[in-house]
């Protein structure tokens, strides 16, 4: 009789930007419960407070750092930081400044860059070095976007830096191939989230009448595609997008 996969990351270590809210809490909960020491990084002291509480029982593999993606500086002595060696990185922190093209000002647009793309940069440049050197299963899984595939109205900026994301990862797929690492993005869909929740029921419905699967997504969709692709089981998954959306793009 066959059984579903049961991931174990006992003794590996994890490293999750946005990790104190939304889908990258859900991600970090997760490896921490497959038995990894996560290190959960975040732009809001807040958040991270109440993570931290939440995941009080997790206390002996956690470890925390108030990180700003956008700054060097930051991401720096954060990594100075980390009690451990890497094995696994998930690059999750985003924003979005959704406004029609027209609309959509420098500031706009750069805020979104800097922190979607120009951070993801910044992340793994500076944890490059900290990557176990003598491991042949380093993993980076890059958070991007259906609408980084597609496009999306509204969302120039994102979805620039969301492909963004895409090319990245099929360059750092084709270059550390051969230094252990498998580096491979995740698209999420329409995901339920706390700040989807506060929208109105019928735009909810409205949203979930168009996924085939005639549901949104849930955080724990993302976090499931996460802990596979880290997975030694998918050891041989290199520079793929996944794409986690029910078949939205289809």
């Amino acid at each position: 009789m066959s059984s579903n996969l049961n991931f174990s990351f006992n003794g590996k270590n994890a490293i999750i930007t946005g990790g104190a809210q939304g889908i990258g809490f859900q991600i970090a909960l997760q490896f921490l419960t497959a038995g990894a020491n996560v290190s959960i990084w975040d732009y809001s002291a807040d958040a991270l407070e109440k993570a931290k509480s939440e995941l009080g029982k997790f206390s002996g593999q956690l470890h925390t750092a108030q990180v700003d993606v956008t700054n060097r500086e930051s991401c720096q002595k954060a990594v100075a930081s980390l009690p451990w060696n890497v094995d696994i990185l998930v690059n999750n922190a985003g924003i979005t400044r959704d406004k029609s093209f027209a609309k959509l000002g420098a500031e706009e647009w750069d805020a979104v860059i800097n922190t979607n793309l120009t951070g993801l940069f910044n992340v793994t440049k500076n944890l490059f070095e900290k990557f176990n050197a003598s491991s042949s299963h380093k993993r980076i899984i890059n958070i991007s976007s259906v609408v980084g595939l597609y496009g999306n109205f509204g969302q120039a900026n994102y979805a620039a830096a969301k492909a963004g994301v895409i090319g990245m990862t099929k360059t750092l797929g084709k270059e550390l191939g051969r230094k252990g690492f498998t580096v491979n993005a995740v698209a999420p869909g329409f995901i339920m989230t706390a700040m989807t929740k506060a929208m109105p029921k019928e735009v909810l419905e409205q949203m979930a009448g168009k996924v085939p699967v005639a549901r949104l997504g849930e955080t724990s969709d993302i976090a499931n595609a996460c802990l596979f692709l880290a997975s030694e089981q998918a050891s041989y998954i290199n520079g793929t997008v996944i794409s986690v959306d029910g078949g939205i793009v289809l």
